[in-house]
């Protein structure tokens, strides 16, 4: 064995340990626990298929996060544009901006939305006070609070891969489009959307997934009505103590993220997915 192959089996040992301790053996115990292991049973899934209410909890949830998307990348997308037409200074000044709630709580910042949502929040009051509207909104407990609060930390996730894309276009291709008599909308359907649509995609599958198990917001501010899979998993674990069932339920979210990640690899040529990678 040559000896430069033994020093990279050598230093993938630790990590490798790592990734197989902490991730692979919990995510086999899980599935295995969703199972009744050792004693085999399909219980739990069977539950999960025919009793209506969990049904209507993953329709709602796959509902929200797709909601959710959508509004993300009616927001993102022009964002990104905005910020890539930028000089760099400027640009690296507007990435610190969209990257700063990052470093806030999630806890704090949808503290600081049930402070603005509320019936005497800050957006009801100006409402009330501009005489656009006689009574305070129903902002909160509803599913428009909690999408307003998930677009609000999430739209990043589409910004970033957008702006990658369109930074990564070079400026040749938008002359060359402008001399042989294109405009900008036409420049724009012909060059930069097809140039970007790795990253939007990738964007958009981001979102899509981390919004699949948001747990705190629709907790703060969409109360029971708007249960998602993840209340749900804390509620038969902590409330109900079945187990069984919420690993059930952490395994077939999980499933359906990996369905969706293989949908996106499908959709997207491999070229467009790894340059958005």
């Amino acid at each position: 064995m040559k000896r430069s192959t033994v020093m990279t089996a050598a230093l993938l040992i630790l990590p490798l340990s790592y990734i197989a301790v902490f991730f692979v053996v919990p995510l086999l115990s899980a599935v295995g626990a969703s199972f009744g292991l050792p004693d085999f049973s399909v219980d739990s899934y069977r539950r999960l298929l025919e009793v209506k209410v969990y049904q209507l909890v993953f329709s709602k949830t796959l509902f929200v996060a797709l909601e959710t998307t959508i509004v993300c990348l009616a927001l993102g997308y022009p964002t990104a544009c905005f910020v890539a037409s930028l000089s760099p200074r400027r640009r690296a000044v507007a990435v610190g901006l969209i990257a700063l709630p990052f470093m806030l709580s999630v806890l704090v910042r949808n503290y600081v939305w049930m402070a603005m949502l509320q019936d005497t929040g800050i957006i009801n009051n100006w409402l009330v006070g501009w005489g656009i509207v006689e009574q305070p909104i129903k902002l909160m407990y509803n599913e428009l609070g909690v999408v307003i609060a998930m677009v609000n930390m999430l739209t990043p996730y589409v910004i970033f891969p957008v702006l990658a894309s369109l930074l990564a276009i070079p400026r040749d291709l938008h002359t060359a489009s402008a001399s042989l008599g294109a405009n900008r909308m036409a420049t724009f359907i012909r060059v930069t959307l097809p140039l970007t649509a790795g990253g939007t995609a990738a964007g958009c599958l981001i979102t899509f997934i981390v919004a699949l198990g948001f747990y705190v917001t629709p907790a703060m501010l969409g109360g029971p009505s708007q249960m998602m899979i993840a209340n749900l998993i804390a509620f038969n674990v902590k409330e109900v103590l079945n187990w069984s069932f919420a690993f059930a339920l952490a395994t077939s979210l999980l499933g359906a993220t990996i369905v969706l990640y293989f949908a996106y690899r499908a959709v997207v040529p491999r070229g467009v997915a790894l340059k958005a990678a």
